[in-house]
């Protein structure tokens, strides 16, 4: 009885199944907290302040009125382009390392939750 064999693999199953489903009560409550977690981060020795939460939302741009130049804008463009790169950047760091805590390393595609 060749197809029997399998069966004996049903209470592994079961187990990897509870697994899965606290992993995925895990994240979501993980997103939750995420939501909620606030990032700052600072370009131009604080110049231009980003501040994001851990969905990779942006959630205010701070310049300081010092760094206004109507002649250089250019400049300011680049600032606050390179403070929202850096914020969004440590921000999916935080996300990657919390995830890591609850998958165990496991690489799970992008944006699967």
């Amino acid at each position: 009885m060749k197809g029997m064999r399998g069966m004996g693999g049903m209470p592994n199953m079961n187990k990897m199944m509870k697994q899965v489903q606290k992993m995925q009560e895990n994240m979501a409550k993980l997103q939750e907290e995420l939501a909620e977690r606030r990032l700052e981060v600072t370009a131009g020795g604080g110049a231009i302040t980003v501040a994001v939460n851990g969905q990779l939302e942006i959630l205010d741009i701070k310049i300081s009125p010092d760094v206004v130049d109507p002649d250089d804008l250019e400049m300011l463009q680049d600032l606050i382009v390179a403070a929202v790169n850096e914020a969004l950047r440590q921000a999916q760091e935080m996300v990657n390392k919390e995830m890591a805590k609850i998958t165990g390393g496991v690489g799970l595609p992008g944006g699967l939750f």
